[in-house]
Formats: structure tokens, C-alpha cells, sequence
């Protein structure tokens, strides 16, 4: 067993990158829920133990990395200044193409009111975002989704994870939207 793990921890540490469970099965000459058993036993004792590392599970797929707590040691040593932090409009943007995904940008820009080439951009820049393709309608638009990047960024290990949306809460920001809406054309 202490072999098996350890072949895992290598292929992991080597490749930085998530890892498909079928493909490190196939490495280490096991099936792929004895596999998946294995990296999950990995997981917990890597959090008992208090290690400055752990493994992340992403749709399938298996990452180590360094845990967040560990970041103002990292940079202290990189001597590299914070990656910037999501602005609300970055934020807002990131949100709506995490719910409605596969999205077009025009899409995008209907439900927000604004235009959001700059916050896409960002968004890509920071690899929370990736083209999925083309939308097949006249003009081809390009379709925007979430990376495995965006999973590791707010822990969680595929999209169904994600909240759902309170009803309530959507009511109200529409009144809201509304009311602004209505504020604006009065001036």
C-alpha cells in the first residue's frame, strides 16, 4: 500500500496539473476505485497530519497542491507581490458564467446591462475563464466557461457543488435592478 502511495504522490508532484483517476490507475496497475479509495485515504491523512500540502478532487480528476494557508509563506520566500484580487464587476461576471455556462458574451452583457469585454479579459488573464467553442447562430459568437482553475480557486470539486441560487434573493436583486432602472430615466 505504502508503494501504491507513494507512486501516486510522484505521478501527482510530477505532473502539477490535475490527473485523471483512470490514468493513474492505469499507472499504478489498479482499478480505478481502489484508485480513487486510495487518493481519498491519501486526502484525509494528508489533513490529519497538518501538512503544508493536500490533495484536491476536480470532476474526476485528482491535484495536489499547497494548501491556502500556506500562501503568505510561499511569497515570502518568492518575494512575488499578491495576485490581484476580483473586482465586484469581475466577480459579478465570473458568477453568471459559472450558472448559465456555456454563455456568449452578448449573453453576458443582456443579463448584466453593461458591456464586459474588460471583465472577460480578466477573467481569462486569470485562467477562471476559457473559451468552450463557438455558438453554432449567425456570427458564430465565441461561448465562455469555467476552468478547472476556478474550481481549485473556490473549492469545489465540479459545478454541481456550487450553491444554488436562492429565488428570494434573485427577486430582489431584480427589483432592485429595477428601481435603478427607473431612478436613471427620472434624471
Amino acid at each position: 500500500m505504502k508503494k501504491l502511495e507513494a507512486e501516486v504522490e510522484a505521478i501527482l508532484f510530477a505532473c502539477g496539473d490535475s490527473v485523471e483517476t483512470s490514468k493513474i490507475a492505469k499507472a499504478i496497475g489498479q482499478d480505478t476505485e481502489t484508485t480513487r479509495k486510495l487518493i481519498r485515504n491519501m486526502m484525509d491523512r494528508y489533513e490529519q497530519e497538518e501538512r503544508g500540502i493536500h490533495i484536491i478532487e476536480l470532476e474526476g480528476s485528482f491535484q495536489m497542491c499547497t494548501k491556502p494557508e500556506m500562501y503568505e509563506a510561499l511569497v515570502r520566500i518568492a518575494k512575488q507581490p499578491r495576485r490581484p484580487e476580483l473586482t465586484d464587476v469581475v466577480l459579478e461576471t465570473l458568477s453568471i458564467i459559472a450558472y448559465k455556462q456555456p454563455i456568449t458574451k452578448l449573453e453576458l452583457e443582456k443579463i448584466r446591462g453593461v458591456k464586459c469585454d474588460h471583465a472577460v479579459n480578466k477573467l481569462i488573464e486569470y485562467n477562471l475563464v476559457k473559451e468552450l467553442g463557438r455558438l453554432d447562430a449567425p456570427g458564430r459568437p465565441l461561448l465562455f466557461g469555467t476552468t478547472e482553475e476556478f474550481l481549485r480557486n473556490f473549492g469545489v470539486t465540479s459545478l454541481a457543488d456550487l450553491p444554488p441560487v436562492n429565488l428570494m434573493k434573485k427577486e430582489d436583486f431584480k427589483a432592485e435592478a429595477e428601481e435603478e432602472v427607473r431612478m436613471t430615466l427620472k434624471v
